[in-house]
């Protein structure tokens, strides 16, 4: 069979675009299909340090990090009216040896200067349209696109969203249940200085997540009831400036909200697969979640790191099931892992039951409390695994605490 590219890749969000930089990087032939780059996107992305390290390694940090804001205080408040209410636990970069955890960065600046590294890649066709029409084969798999066009490749990779025509061309099930919430996504001016600080407080209806920008701005992603939700992004602006300065306890003083509310339905889905019949799943079409915990994209970015090694165990047909069984074996234990801490969390803090507030109340105290568990979740936070490899080196968390 004759191929147009090694691989056509559906998505022109975040994790299209960097699957494409990446598997042209490595060598394969690519074609990306989507619409026009969205530049209105008024969220922005928290990124950690292993995923910019990776975009460093594709040559792109310095231009998607224009912006951008260090986070190198993570802080958890219980903002709750229940009985058994938590302390207030701050997570230091400093502690573990690291000058920050991440970057904030605004996605109008971000997809921009992808989408200008993807057009300068010589190794990337890009089709501005949408595929119609998803044909598995044997040995490859086509895409009817709706300019007409008809692409075939030896993989197809699946970044085209929660609801991923892709996903379903491929016959992969998803497990899909609304979480009753909706995200009130904004910018703010402030009078204070947020120091590098991130709070994420946590209410009855889901968190209400505050990350510094450049200066004295900070981002808000306020997660409430669907009809709640529309009300705030309704409310003058005004109005809606003293509301969030007083969940804030005037914390970063007065609050100017800025021009461009959003409003996002939030959903939990999980892929009962997350590759099969030549079609590989990342990003949004491989899992959704709450935001928190600052998880979403960092875990498409480790999609992408999976498929190229998977491109490179499988360079002759990196679309075969043998392959294809390699990336699911791979992604799984992450995927299933980071869904469930972060679906967990957020039904905690919607859980009127004792016992639930108990245990959650419990083991942020002990987070509080106790420097070598902290830092234990700090590095497993940053990085699968470093938790547990730190508990193992002479001069780690455990040997300090001991010797104490």
């Amino acid at each position: 069979m004759k191929f147009d590219a090694d691989i056509v890749i559906a998505g022109t969000g975040p994790a299209g675009l960097l699957a494409a930089l990446a598997l042209a990087q490595a060598g394969l032939s690519a074609i990306l299909v989507g619409p026009r780059v969205n530049t209105g996107d008024r969220r922005t992305t928290a990124l950690m340090k292993p995923s910019l390290d990776f975009l460093d390694g594709l040559g792109v940090l310095d231009a998607v990090k224009e912006g951008s804001a260090p986070l190198r205080v993570m802080r958890i408040a219980d903002a709750t009216s229940r009985l058994l209410r938590s302390p207030v636990v701050s997570f230091r970069a400093a502690e573990i040896g690291e000058e920050y955890f991440g970057l904030n960065i605004p996605n109008r600046n971000m997809l921009p200067a992808l989408d200008a590294a993807v057009k300068a890649n010589d190794g990337i066709r890009i089709e501005t349209s949408i595929v119609a029409h998803w044909q598995p084969l044997e040995d490859g798999i086509q895409a009817e696109l709706e300019n007409g066009k008809i692409i075939t490749a030896k993989l197809a990779v699946a970044a085209d969203g929660r609801l991923s025509p892709a996903r379903e061309a491929a016959g992969i099930s998803v497990r899909t249940a609304s979480t009753g919430q909706s995200a009130l996504v904004l910018d703010f001016a402030h009078t204070r200085p947020h120091d590098d600080t991130s709070t994420e407080f946590h209410t009855e209806h889901g968190p209400f997540t505050v990350v510094p920008l450049p200066g004295m701005r900070s981002s808000l992603v306020w997660v409430s009831r669907p009809h709640r939700a529309e009300e705030l992004k309704a409310l003058p602006d005004a109005e809606l400036s003293r509301l969030i300065e007083e969940r804030m306890q005037s914390m970063l003083g007065r609050v100017e909200v800025s021009p461009g509310r959003q409003v996002y339905p939030l959903n939990v889905t999980l892929p009962a697969r997350f590759a099969a019949n030549r079609i590989a799943l990342v990003g949004e079409a491989a899992h959704v979640f709450p935001p928190i915990g600052a998880q979403g994209l960092n875990l498409g970015i480790r999609d992408v790191e999976g498929l190229v090694k998977m491109a490179r165990r499988y360079p002759a047909d990196p679309g075969a099931p043998t392959a294809l069984s390699y990336y699911d074996r791979l992604r799984r234990p992450d995927i299933i892992a980071r869904s469930s801490a972060v679906d967990l969390l957020n039904r905690s803090l919607m859980a009127d039951a004792l016992p639930v507030q108990f245990v959650r109340t419990a083991g942020l105290n002990l987070l509080g409390a106790v420097p070598p568990l902290r830092n234990f979740f700090m590095r497993e936070g940053l990085r699968t695994g470093a938790g547990i490899m730190s508990l193992f080196r002479e001069r780690g968390p455990v040997a300090r605490f001991r010797s104490e």
